[in-house]
């Protein structure tokens, strides 16, 4: 009998799902990555010469895990093959503007018409519906209307960006990939499919819910820089160290506060924590107190305590933190530091199985293990069609 905590044979909770991944750029290929990193069998679809601003598919990790088929989509056996991939599937994932997928022939009524259990996920930035929906798009203008990219950075300077993580990944990927397994589950009590129209609006929208709540509350001012968690408060945010570092600063609760002035060694400081009149002399007195020693050696004097104080580390020096390299945070695979599958499982452990998919390389295994006809002869590196670059709506679109 396996208990909780008894790792079992497979490669993750999601063995034994198949995933259709149309090839696209951004948050879709991240969404299948997390479900193959999760022990999916995903199957990329790419296209005959790549998606547009693609990497060396050999340094590109959001294809690890899966493997790769090419099929050109406007060749007369486009679509059935896509079609025969969609019939023996529990997911498909795409990422086209709205009515694009309808217009190749392999839209939602397409596949549940050979699959009517198939799960239907739509990666878009704008949604399948409103006024944007067929406009292209990135990260920042989607992050940009939904308030939130206007509540980054400080008040005398434009906001900042905080590269594609907010919108592409965590408002966009992250809600696809729930939205997915949630139809699965649905899917499979009830035998019927659906479509899931995952918008990075809606999901970096979600994601203020709790900040909106204190809007109307009262508690929070809708400018940058001017409230407790966006770099108002003088004892949450950063600060730069005598060698041109920086330390992160997260002492909220009253002992962590008093903790951290201890060791800052400004004690006289406690009155002015919840005393806004006083918090830019606080934050003045705190920024002078780190200038005047390096970020190593304000790491060894916060070290093993509650001050909630951390160094602020490139994406270079993240791997070697002793605390990361312990927990194995990191991993390196085929010469490549990258992050490790997250969350973690006691029973379904997770890996990275594979190196990042080659386009077609997987074509002749894929057909044998889905029980495929038999694959035409496809040349990964065929520049006759290198895909309309109006059909990707850019990082979701």
């Amino acid at each position: 009998m396996t208990t909780a905590g008894t790792p079992t044979p497979g490669d993750g909770p999601l063995h034994g799902v198949r995933v259709v991944e149309l090839a696209g750029i951004g948050p879709g290929p991240f969404a299948a990555m997390l479900l193959a990193d999760l022990g999916a069998d995903v199957v990329r679809v790419d296209r005959p010469g790549g998606p547009g601003l693609a990497i060396d598919p050999a340094f590109d990790v959001t294809n690890r895990n899966k493997r790769s088929i090419v099929v050109d989509l406007k060749a007369p056996d486009g679509p059935a093959r896509v079609l025969d991939l969609a019939e023996r599937a529990d997911i498909l994932i795409e990422g086209y503007r709205p009515g694009v997928a309808e217009r190749l022939g392999i839209g939602p009524e397409d596949c549940h018409a050979r699959n009517p259990r198939l799960v239907y996920g739509r990666m878009t930035g704008w949604g399948q519906a409103g006024p944007l929906a067929q406009r292209a798009g990135h990260d920042i203008a989607y992050i940009a209307l939904t308030g939130t990219l206007g509540m980054i950075g400080r008040p005398d300077e434009p906001p900042a960006v905080p590269a594609n993580l907010l919108g592409d990944y965590a408002g966009g990927s992250l809600y696809l990939v729930v939205g997915v397994l949630a139809a699965l589950h649905h899917a499979r009590a009830t035998g019927t499919g659906q479509v899931v129209d995952a918008a990075i609006v809606d999901g970096t929208a979600h994601l203020s819910a709790m900040l909106h709540g204190m809007l109307a509350a009262g508690g929070w001012q809708d400018r940058r820089a001017a409230n407790l968690l966006d770099g108002g408060c003088p004892y949450y945010g950063t600060y730069e160290t005598a060698d041109g570092g920086y330390m992160a600063v997260g002492a909220l609760e009253g002992k962590f506060y008093a903790e951290f002035l201890r060791l800052l060694g400004l004690d006289d400081l406690a009155p002015a924590r919840k005393d806004w009149t006083r918090w830019d002399g606080l934050r003045e007195r705190i920024a002078a107190a780190f200038k005047s020693r390096s970020r190593a050696e304000w790491t060894a004097v916060f070290a093993d305590t509650d001050a909630c104080v951390a160094p602020v580390l490139s994406l270079r020096e993240a791997p070697a933190h002793p605390h990361l390299a312990a927990r194995g945070t990191f991993t390196d695979h085929g010469g490549i530091t990258q992050p490790a599958p997250a969350p973690r499982f006691s029973a379904t452990p997770t890996a990275v199985r594979t190196g990042p998919a080659r386009p077609g390389a997987d074509t002749a295994e894929v057909a044998r293990d889905w029980g495929l006809p038999a694959p035409p002869t496809d040349d990964p590196d065929d520049p006759d069609d290198l895909g309309d670059p109006d059909d990707l709506v850019t990082d979701g679109g």
